[in-house]
């Protein structure tokens, strides 16, 4: 009776010390809130593989920084922008995480900034790529690792942005693709560009949209360009279909998971700049992402498995520097400025919005039988100090 009552004792002990070592701050506690389900489910699982990838390998294998346990907590907002603001929420209050990473979707992130605000805890963002999520709609809890809509823009005119050129847009019609065609009107300086499609995001005929984009290139003197931003489901390089050439019009578009680069095939010598294609970045970071995904998968890292590995990256090397401590106001000053490595190289959270100043990649597509995606061949880096990426939160 004794020894049951001692055992019992000793066990409450036990689990006593677990829930205050718990409490004590034993863990780091990470929500990962993503698209696990949706129309952007394979960018939500890449990010998620890649931050797992990503955390062991910045903890050397251990999931612990500074003595202290990282527990991932997932949820799936299925790219739902009132789904994700309250799974966000109650990972902040009730699974009591110390910071969260994601969404996939920018018009989630856009519903969550205001939670992460209210909860007083960082919110780092990875991939939602829309410039408001750092510009107008920021708060100072806001981070992220994910190029934006501006990146994209200025990297893809580096390629498109010629005397002589004119050019017609198409997007999908929310926060990603409207953002996207701002800041590449932005970034434009010579070329011409005469036309914004928006179509819807489940849109699976392009026939119309296309026919008013030719409509308006035709006639155009010079080179004549689509540029295309366009992420999830829908194929809108079926516009080629309509023979544009016949009318002398090019296709461009920049980087994209490889399923959806198997289109790109279509296009050799087509031209855009891109946020990561494997084959690029020569790094030991990024061999290390590209071994592990070999052996775990027999296939390359995609484009959101790298964004989810800088994640981590940025993440543990906060961490390390505040020996442990996940305090929003004690983050935000050591990440605030602060460099980081990445399958990409050399990221810096820009001070002002928090934004990861990064490489791009201009590319131009060669036709390789090796491989059933079109191969973005390297023709340079952009470096994050060639692109005056705006700073757009009027803070």
């Amino acid at each position: 009776m004794f020894q049951t009552t001692r055992r019992v004792a000793v066990m409450a002990l036990a689990c006593g010390a677990a829930a205050a070592f718990a409490q004590s701050g034993g863990e780091i506690r990470i929500a990962h809130v993503y698209s696990k389900t949706g129309p952007l489910e394979a960018y939500g699982k890449q990010t998620q593989t890649g931050l797992m990838m990503g955390l062991n390998y910045a903890t050397g294998g251990t999931m612990m920084v500074a003595g202290k346990k990282i527990v991932v907590i997932e949820k799936d907002d299925q790219g739902k922008p009132d789904l994700g603001k309250s799974l966000l929420a109650a990972a902040y209050a009730d699974d009591k995480a110390d910071l969260a990473i994601g969404p996939t979707s920018s018009g989630v992130a856009l519903a969550m900034l205001p939670v992460a605000e209210e909860y007083q805890k960082i919110l780092l963002v990875e991939p939602a790529v829309a410039d408001s999520i750092t510009g107008d709609k920021w708060n100072k809890y806001i981070f992220r690792t994910g190029r934006n809509s501006s990146q994209d823009a200025i990297s893809n005119a580096v390629a498109l942005d010629k005397a002589g050129t004119t050019i017609a847009t198409l997007a999908q019609d929310y926060a990603f693709g409207r953002d996207g065609v701002k800041a590449f009107k932005d970034a434009v300086k010579t070329a011409k560009i005469v036309h914004e499609e928006y179509l819807p995001t489940s849109t699976t005929d392009f026939t119309a949209g296309a026919q008013r984009l030719i409509d308006k290139l035709k006639d155009q003197p010079g080179r004549k360009v689509i540029f295309i931003i366009w992420a999830g489901a829908g194929n809108p390089f079926k516009i080629a279909d309509l023979d544009l050439k016949r009318y002398g019009i090019e296709i461009a578009t920049g980087g994209n998971i490889l399923p959806a680069m198997a289109s790109y095939k279509n296009f050799p010598g087509m031209e855009g700049a891109t946020y990561y294609y494997f084959g690029i970045p020569k790094n030991p970071v990024n061999e290390a992402l590209v071994a592990q995904h070999y052996s775990q998968f027999k296939t390359p890292p995609d484009f959101f498995t790298a964004g989810g590995f800088s994640s981590a990256m940025a993440v543990v090397t906060a961490l390390k520097k505040t020996n442990g401590d996940a305090k929003a106001a004690t983050l935000i000053k050591t990440m605030e400025g602060m460099s980081f490595e990445t399958p990409k190289g050399t990221m810096t959270f820009r001070k002002e919005d928090h934004q990861a100043m990064q490489s791009m990649y201009h590319f131009k597509i060669k036709v390789d039988p090796a491989f059933p995606w079109g191969v973005p061949e390297l023709i340079r880096e952009i470096k994050p100090s060639e692109m005056n990426v705006p700073i757009r939160n009027k803070k």
